[in-house]
């Protein structure tokens, strides 16, 4: 009888470890999501093209990180607003488009995603003597989302470039 009791509770015990161990997969609607990540892709164009400096930085998380050019860095949103400022007020936005369109994965829950991206951009600038200059740069990242609530933040992004020669 004190065997048979103790098998009971051993099996009472692996049974609620093994509920316990199973997670509640949230129900996340994969395709939604991904269209969400998407808009907020083509939206950065628009705020290339619109030069909305302010609308990029609202998509980047408070704890956003840089990877550009061999340096990480966290820049506080009125920076990332001023950096973004003077770039877009530097230059006239020819092109800013895909090459193929972005990979999307998710996490399995659901809460972080990520894109790479590969893009082809074209804009003019001013040089030193006035004269209008276009150059072209071919652009490859990472982009890492967070679901903060139900808003799709950026919390980190890597970035790499190198300039076309025509």
């Amino acid at each position: 009888m004190k065997t048979t009791l103790i098998k009971q509770i051993l099996l009472s015990v692996i049974t609620s470890i093994t509920f316990l161990a199973c997670k509640n997969t949230p129900n996340v609607d994969f395709d939604l999501e991904k269209e969400q990540i998407l808009k907020l892709h083509n939206a950065q164009r628009n705020y290339h093209f619109n030069k909305d400096s302010i609308a990029f930085a609202n998509q980047l998380s408070d704890q956003f990180i840089s990877v550009n050019k061999g340096k990480i860095s966290s820049p506080k949103q009125s920076e990332t607003i001023s950096r973004y400022h003077g770039y877009f007020s530097s230059v006239e936005f020819l092109k800013w488009d895909d090459v193929s369109k972005p990979i999307i994965k998710f996490s399995d829950d659901g809460s972080m995603a990520y894109t790479i991206v590969d893009k082809i951009v074209t804009v003019t600038h001013k040089d030193e003597e006035g004269n209008t200059v276009e150059g072209k740069t071919h652009f490859a990242w990472t982009a890492i989302y967070k679901k903060h609530g139900n808003e799709w933040k950026i919390d980190c992004v890597t970035s790499t470039n190198k300039p076309i020669k025509d």
